[in-house]
């Protein structure tokens, strides 16, 4: 019995639904008996990655991302927050402009000092006053980037959504 060993079709940098592949042969068994050969085909084994339901919040965002476009009268409020810092900004996506800015290192911000938490209240205080200077009623989305609500994050939420500019 004699074994033929054909390599399958390979691609670089190639995923389908998660699963990675590896170097994956489909073999073939030849049989001889009497003058005639019979040819056996294995069966191919695929292997998916053990944790393939679970999705982490940074995916999860890049892909509802793409749904949400922020526009000069509604923007796209997009927070990110550090190991020591919060940073806010209300981005129009059509025209691919920043329309604010603001964060806890701000010298206008940390004025008289204050704790990182106060900061991101006078952030969201600042974001507040920045929308009601541009005729900003509302806001398309609320992008957290997949971080979850810290200390900072949720003062920063309380001060906006006191005046109303969280969507809900």
């Amino acid at each position: 019995m004699a074994q033929l060993n054909v390599p399958v079709l390979q691609f670089k940098n190639f995923s389908v639904f998660g699963i990675h592949p590896t170097t994956q042969f489909i073999c073939f068994q030849t049989q001889s008996r009497s003058n005639s050969s019979r040819l056996t085909k294995k069966p191919l084994v695929v292997e998916a990655r053990a944790n393939a339901r679970t999705e982490s919040p940074k995916l999860r965002n890049r892909r509802i991302q793409k749904k949400f476009n922020g526009t000069a009268r509604n923007p796209r409020l997009s927070v990110f927050c550090s190991d020591k810092q919060l940073y806010a900004m209300l981005v129009d996506d059509k025209n691919k402009k920043c329309l604010f800015y603001a964060s806890t290192l701000q010298k206008s911000i940390r004025n008289p000092p204050c704790s990182t938490s106060e900061a991101a209240k006078r952030v969201g205080e600042a974001l507040v006053k920045a929308c009601t200077d541009l005729n900003i009623n509302e806001i398309s989305s609320y992008d957290r980037n997949g971080l979850y609500r810290g200390q900072r994050l949720e003062a920063f939420e309380i001060a906006i959504s006191s005046y109303g500019f969280l969507p809900g």
